[in-house]
């Protein structure tokens, strides 16, 4: 099987994108970082150096302190696919993230974003 092109990009390249996205409205880089940090378990200092060493996806999340055990409550549809189905674990992931991102960018509350289970 053919490996996503998406696993070898340098998270850093994608990572400006996310803030601009949100930035367009009115959210903040702030709480895309806390998106992240959430999600992977990256302090501010880990989430600088997975930027400033140029690391791919695949390394980002495979080098991730502790993925959040509740990211499976992260449910939706991105790029047309629902999350929840995807099969391969790195893409899922990749698309967990694009989903907190979205939701921030369509204004939902961090709490709301920031899923726990009950």
């Amino acid at each position: 099987m053919t490996e996503h092109r998406i696993y070898s990009m340098s998270f850093a390249s994608v990572y400006p994108l996310y803030v601009a996205k949100v930035e367009r409205k009115n959210r903040s880089k702030e709480q895309v970082d806390e998106i992240i940090e959430w999600l992977t378990g990256y302090d501010t200092s880990g989430l600088q150096a997975a930027l400033d060493d140029d690391r791919s996806f695949a390394e980002f999340f495979d080098r991730a302190p502790a993925m959040n055990p509740d990211r499976h409550l992260i449910t939706g549809v991105v790029c047309g696919v629902r999350v929840e189905d995807i099969e391969e674990p790195l893409m899922q992931e990749i698309r967990y993230l694009d989903k907190l991102i979205d939701e921030l960018a369509r204004g939902k509350k961090m709490t709301s974003i920031l899923r726990t289970a009950a």
